[in-house]
């Protein structure tokens, strides 16, 4: 008996890569959703004329008719849209839409399916993670590295119909698989990122410098062959195969950034946006701090596109190149789109600078402030979410 015993407790342990980010998903998305559910009826709608696809259900109307979700169920059930509407549908790339219309005839409507996608493909990526922090720093960062995910304000964007949880799922299923030699499983993944979102480009980048780094690393015999490359190009193809797409349909390989103008994103320096938050209130920053004028959602986009930059930077000077391209290039070029709208959302999926803070998390003082400030932070934003505000 005693025997089994100590086998069943080593078998849990050597299993912590599935069972912590299962417990540490559970405990977040059971918290989000208890939030979602009282903050519906609690607080006031915003401005913003809502709809509700389930008024009968409201996890599923929250995290599934709130903003974007409704492009990607549209294009999902009726198609893409280009001409005669103010924002064209085309700005979306299609593997969400895809999997929600492959997943709809197995559990009956188009918006639950595109929750459970979220949520699985969420649930995937913080197993990967996982894998990721554990295989360079052992448990006790990996234990961090996903909670600190799981908890990070943006992070109810993970269980709504957006595609951050896919895109989360395919960068760092691509790293996962280059680093074990899996390159065709990279390229498998790859393809598909590039297929989720303009920002899934930046997997390639990431790609090219993990196999540089270990052709100088390996032995001869175990370093990436030249066919390995394709991964990377894999990525580029995803994003090909949607522009040959829009060219054959609507004439315009360009119509998603074509599109993007309707939001009054356009290509621009960065330096130019921030200075143009960063100029002086007519009443003065005195009168407008104590007043509450703040715009404080670019001011909260800024901070954090500001963080993963420094992040990003820190991981380049620890020599963890391929993770520090991915997370400068994917703070930069949304940086670089004109707005400072949604810059924490884009942000949260930048995962290896989760592995940074987790490793400042071994200091208590920091780990406790972190956690303690992300949950606040992940409340507020799920019960404005919840009734309609922009929160990203």
């Amino acid at each position: 008996m005693q025997i089994g015993l100590k086998e069943h407790g080593a078998r849990l342990r050597a299993a912590r890569w599935l069972w912590l980010p299962l417990i540490s998903f559970a405990i977040t998305r059971l918290g989000i959703a208890l939030i979602a559910y009282v903050a519906a009826p609690l607080l006031a709608d915003s401005n913003v004329p809502p709809y509700h696809l389930r008024p009968d259900h409201v996890l599923l109307d929250v995290f599934g008719s709130r903003w974007d979700t409704g492009f990607y169920l549209d294009i999902a059930t009726q198609g893409y849209q280009l001409e005669g509407v103010r924002l064209p549908s085309v700005a979306f790339f299609p593997l969400l839409p895809l999997l929600i219309r492959a997943v709809t005839p197995l559990v009956g409507d188009p918006l639950s399916a595109g929750v459970l996608i979220a949520n699985a493909a969420l649930l995937g990526a913080s197993v990967l993670i996982y894998r990721l922090a554990e295989e360079t720093w052992g448990n006790a960062v990996a234990d961090r590295a996903v909670w600190y995910l799981l908890i990070f304000p943006a992070s109810l964007f993970g269980s709504a119909i957006y595609s951050e949880s896919i895109f989360l799922l395919g960068a760092a299923g691509a790293l996962y698989a280059a680093r074990h030699n899996r390159w065709a499983m990279a390229a498998l993944l790859g393809l598909l990122t590039g297929l989720t979102r303009f920002m899934g480009v930046i997997v390639a980048p990431m790609l090219i410098v993990e196999w540089w780094l270990q052709r100088r690393r390996a032995t001869a015999d175990a370093r990436p062959s030249l066919a390995a490359l394709l991964a990377p190009v894999a990525v580029v193809v995803g994003t090909g195969v949607f522009m040959l797409y829009l060219q054959w349909i609507f004439g315009d390989p360009l119509a998603f950034a074509h599109a993007s103008e309707a939001w009054g994103r356009q290509p621009t320096s960065p330096i130019e946006a921030v200075a143009q938050l960063l100029q002086p209130p007519l009443e003065g920053w005195g009168a407008a701090i104590l007043a509450g004028r703040l715009p404080l959602d670019n001011w909260i986009d800024l901070l954090a596109s500001l963080t993963a930059v420094i992040l990003g930077g820190v991981l380049l000077r620890q020599r963890r190149w391929s993770e520090g391209i991915f997370v400068l290039s994917g703070a930069l070029i949304p940086l670089s789109s004109g707005l400072l709208m949604s810059q924490r959302r884009y942000v949260w999926t930048l995962f290896p600078m989760f592995f940074v803070l987790a490793r400042w998390g071994e200091r208590q003082w920091f780990d406790r402030t972190f956690t303690a400030l992300s949950l606040l932070g992940l409340g507020l934003f799920t019960a404005l979410f919840a009734n309609w505000y922009w929160v990203g």
